[in-house]
């Protein structure tokens, strides 16, 4: 996970070695860790148009002094911390719940 020198943005390098840029909306820490809430950040615009919208809900774990994100495994963990980025995130923007 790489900061960007622009405030509120990170890019992250998959397991393919292709770069994906996020917005940082949030982050929190619990008992359970550390966590964030991304959302794409697309250069073409007809990416976005396809984009269903959904918040990206990650972990971060600190690996060789550096910190990586990654998925939560657990689904009543990754219920649990969504539900609170969306109590959280639903001032300011609008979230659809399903």
């Amino acid at each position: 996970m790489n900061d960007d020198n622009q405030s509120g943005f990170i890019t992250i390098l998959d397991e393919e070695g292709t770069e994906h840029k996020f917005e940082l909306l949030d982050a929190i820490e619990t008992d359970d860790g550390r966590y964030v809430a991304l959302l794409p950040v697309y250069q073409d615009p007809s990416d976005m148009v396809d984009d269903d919208g959904e918040l990206i809900i990650l972990a971060v774990e600190a690996e060789d002094g550096e910190d990586t994100l990654v998925t939560i495994e657990d689904d009543d963990l990754f219920d649990e911390i969504a539900e609170i980025f969306e109590e959280r995130l639903s001032d300011l923007y609008e979230i659809e719940y399903m």
